[in-house]
């Protein structure tokens, strides 16, 4: 697959914690060039948040771009969205079988272990991560960096989405050791204004024509 170079995700805890409507966010990051995003949502899914996820859906249908859900093979399905799963979730066969052959489907690794198991996997994109220190999760994996990243690389031919820690100083290292996108959370809401992140996009955008 054509996997953009850079991949934002949406994470409604962080959004609701910033007071930014998920489509006010998605809007802006759109405007700033991305043509890829991820909502994820680990708390339970309410009324209201189908209800944000499906205007969600429409905005990107809307737009010609790919949304993809976490974790919820579910929700991916009647969104009509891609899935990303973790080494927790549903297996990537299982996942596959209720998505469609046609829906993108990614799955995190966190070790040369986890990746290699993932080269048979019907999978579009391998995730690898976290990079550098993270504070996006309460128990993240042991961080893999840049060399491991690399060496990782050369194991697969499917697109590898790097994740974790990586800022805009770092983010020429890690596509010069081979991801092919960098997945992003809080960096690109740094400040919670639609022209604040659309400017942040634009510059992670930039950042990418940087040889």
């Amino acid at each position: 697959m054509n996997l953009p170079a850079v991949y934002p995700i949406l994470d409604t805890s962080l959004l609701s914690r910033l007071d930014l409507p998920l489509l006010d966010a998605a809007e802006a990051l759109v405007e700033g060039g991305a043509r890829i995003l991820q909502i994820r949502h680990k708390d339970k899914w309410t009324r209201e948040a189908y209800h944000a996820a499906t205007e969600l859906a429409s905005f990107c249908r809307a737009a010609e771009l790919t949304l993809i859900v976490n974790d919820r093979a579910d929700i991916a399905l009647m969104l009509g969205a891609g899935l990303h799963i973790g080494q927790d979730d549903m297996p990537p066969a299982e996942s596959r079988a209720i998505v469609g052959a046609k829906a993108t489907l990614g799955f995190s690794t966190h070790n040369k272990m986890q990746l290699i198991a993932s080269l048979d996997e019907p999978i579009d994109y391998v995730a690898l991560g976290p990079i550098f220190a993270t504070g996006s999760k309460a128990n993240p994996d042991p961080i893999v960096g840049v060399a491991e990243l690399k060496r990782l690389r050369a194991m697969t031919e499917k697109p590898l989405v790097a994740i974790g820690g990586i800022t805009l100083e770092s983010a020429s290292e890690v596509w010069g050791a081979g991801a092919t996108s960098i997945a992003l959370i809080s960096d690109l809401f740094r400040e919670p204004s639609k022209p604040a992140i659309r400017a942040r996009m634009e510059a992670w955008q930039r950042q990418r024509l940087i040889p």
